[in-house]
């Protein structure tokens, strides 16, 4: 009987496996990538490029909003944000997309991400205008509240907040836990179930705390793990500093198959190169997926304006994929690994090339460095599922405290476990997410674009753009944070 038992586990794993690969294959093998690509390019021409316009207004926008008195300020926001997009694929992910699309990849890498900033503009800027207020004073808002108070479809909104909880909340934090206990067991010998221990109670302090203490933690981890890493990448780039042109001449040549085209076969290498450097891009900075937008609501405007909070993510995309990514692609690419014939694959290839131009001793810094990443992902995942758990409660903290503990059981569990299709879930529950929020995006972009514009205008003007509902008649019927001062509803205004 339990042979019978276990043949048929074995056929039903098998069948899931086949039945989310397909899906994942749609999902991630085509559609998303055309459709996020079609989306950016469209928003960024909507906007007039205001992505490089007005690249150096969103410096000063961060700038001044590192400090609120009360609530959660820009700065903060910015770095959870950049703590949730990156991770061990801004490091395994480039050399995957080196390794199978050239050094073409890295250039169709950086198009993405420039259009990508568009994307992540318009829904970081919905989520300001139709956030709210939770029973602690907190502001909530994300992809789920557009949806819902300005589509007028909870239910879709709803199905959102389920794939999001499933990808950011519980598989991926278990997949970042996994990489850490993994890396550190390999390099260092460190039991895996112990550094799992370790790794719980540290996140439980912080998610423990909920959304202030994460993004107070994330203030802190992230400038750390950045500098530490682009200084790393700019010692490297300094020391083969001459070999800097023909690497960015290969990535160019490479990127149009001109580096190719008297072997032939040129259509396929270009094939090849933008399908590896559009999908890096696309799921390193997330911009189109929903994710972010969901802490981006949490921000505390400055100014009081819902577009502010959009030129700050529109940065976030920046530095993930043009600055961080770009820095793996650099030490990778300088060091010459790629053209060695023992070359390592993944994570193991950016380690490799670091070995060979510092020196064993990066075996620590690479470990460090995970470390990090992972964790600060973690935490900021789990920002992202509690605010849609809240979200399907009603604004409430019903049921948040078990969710926590579910979250914990899933760190642990990733920490000593493997299991494929889980992981291959989580990416069909992210695709599911990033398509009903592209299809939300398109529907109300119209207002997102006034806005923008609205915010624009005024900055023109030497103004200090200030937020007047009344130019927006499709808001009358919205309650929330930009009510007119004195006519918010109580319900939604309960502070601590």
């Amino acid at each position: 009987m339990s042979v019978t038992n276990e043949t048929w586990l074995t056929s039903l794993n098998d069948s899931l496996m086949t039945v989310i690969g397909a899906v994942n294959g749609v999902l991630w093998g085509w559609l998303l990538i055309y459709l996020l690509v079609a989306v950016g390019v469209y928003f960024t021409l909507r906007l007039g490029f205001i992505q490089i316009r007005q690249f150096k207004h969103a410096v000063a926008v961060l700038k001044s909003g590192r400090d609120v008195d009360n609530g959660i300020s820009s700065y903060q926001v910015f770095c959870t944000s950049m703590a949730a997009r990156v991770g061990t694929g801004n490091m395994a992910g480039v050399a995957v997309a080196l390794t199978v699309g050239g050094p073409g990849a890295i250039f169709w890498m950086w198009l993405i991400a420039l259009f990508g900033m568009s994307t992540a503009f318009i829904e970081s800027t919905l989520a300001q205008i139709y956030k709210t207020k939770d029973v602690d004073g907190q502001y909530r808002g994300g992809p789920a509240y557009y949806m819902e108070k300005g589509l007028g479809m909870r239910w879709m909104g709803s199905l959102f907040s389920v794939c999001l909880i499933i990808a950011f909340g519980l598989v991926f934090n278990a997949v970042q836990a996994n990489t850490i206990t993994d890396a550190l067991n390999h390099s260092f010998g460190i039991d895996e179930t112990v550094m799992g221990v370790i790794i719980v109670a540290a996140s439980a302090f912080f998610i423990m705390g909920g959304l202030r203490k994460v993004a107070a933690a994330s203030a802190r981890i992230v400038p750390v793990m950045a500098v530490g890493y682009l200084a790393i990448a700019l010692v490297i780039v300094v020391m083969n500093i001459t070999e800097l042109p023909a690497a960015l001449s290969l990535i160019v040549k490479s990127a149009f198959g001109w580096q190719e085209a008297a072997a032939g076969g040129v259509a396929y290498t270009i094939a090849q190169a933008m399908q590896s450097g559009i999908a890096r891009g696309l799921f390193s900075n997330e911009a189109g997926m929903g994710s972010a937008a969901n802490v981006a609501a949490s921000a505390t405007p400055n100014p009081n304006h819902p577009a502010s909070q959009g030129f700050v993510q529109m940065l976030g995309v920046f530095a993930d994929t043009l600055v961080i990514c770009t820095a793996s692609a650099a030490m990778i690419m300088l060091s010459g690994v790629m053209d060695q014939p023992d070359a390592a694959s993944g994570i193991g290839l950016l380690q490799q090339a670091l070995t060979n131009e510092l020196g064993g001793w990066t075996t620590y810094f690479m470990a460090a460095a995970i470390l990090l990443f992972c964790f600060s992902s973690i935490i900021a995942n789990y920002t992202y599922a509690e605010t849609n758990i809240m979200f399907l409660n009603g604004n409430t903290k019903k049921g948040l405290f078990a969710f926590r503990l579910v979250v914990l059981g899933m760190v642990m569990f990733g920490s000593v476990a493997s299991l494929p299709v889980v992981w291959n879930l989580a990416d069909a529950s992210m695709g599911m997410m990033a398509l009903v929020n592209i299809v939300a995006l398109l529907l109300l972009s119209q207002l997102a674009i006034k806005v923008i514009k609205d915010y624009e205008v005024q900055l023109k003007a030497g103004k200090t753009p200030e937020f007047d509902r009344s130019k927006f008649p499709e808001l009358d019927e919205l309650d929330g944070a930009w009510h007119p001062e004195g006519t918010e509803p109580v319900a939604a205004a309960v502070t601590k």
